[in-house]
């Protein structure tokens, strides 16, 4: 959304300049998140950045007791690295947000729930990763995006009369 000549956004009665730090923000928010999820997911899927891959990915599911533990190790691995990768875009992230929390809850009340702090193997880090991301749900991406820059683009393009 682009900022009115006379310095206000167009989301409000805001300064330009709180539009564009919120979009800084949720840009920073993003991008780590998703550098985040492609490593863990890349991790669980090819076994890259000394991951195990995904038949080790999915053992651990089973002795886990995570049902469907071959299938759920391919959905938890391509939600965190494909959605991972769409964060840093910023396509559709209100939308794929949604399945990577609800990755992080699984994964932090049904394999980390024994204890609180990350140091003793607890839900501390996936709750954290879990509500940032419903936290994303609820703002969106921001403007600074893939998909707002194509909107951008398309929007000056002009209309041939044919």
């Amino acid at each position: 959304m682009a900022d009115r000549q006379d310095g206000v956004s167009r989301t409000g009665n805001l300064p330009a300049y709180c539009h564009w730090s919120s979009s800084a923000g949720l840009f920073l928010i993003r991008a780590m998140l998703g550098v985040v999820f492609v490593f863990h997911g890349a991790q669980k899927l090819f076994g890259w950045f000394g991951g195990h891959g995904l038949e080790a990915t999915a053992g651990f599911m089973k002795a886990s007791g995570i049902p469907l533990p071959q299938v759920s190790a391919w959905m938890a691995g391509g939600t965190e690295f494909f959605g991972g990768v769409l964060l840093i875009l910023g396509v559709a992230t209100r939308l794929v947000s949604l399945p990577m929390a609800f990755t992080m809850f699984v994964a932090a009340f049904a394999v980390h729930g024994a204890a609180f702090s990350a140091q003793a193997g607890g839900m501390e880090y996936p709750l954290t990763l879990g509500v940032m991301l419903v936290g994303l749900v609820f703002l969106g991406g921001g403007d600074w995006t893939v998909t707002r820059a194509f909107e951008r683009r398309i929007a000056h393009v002009p209309v041939s009369s044919t």
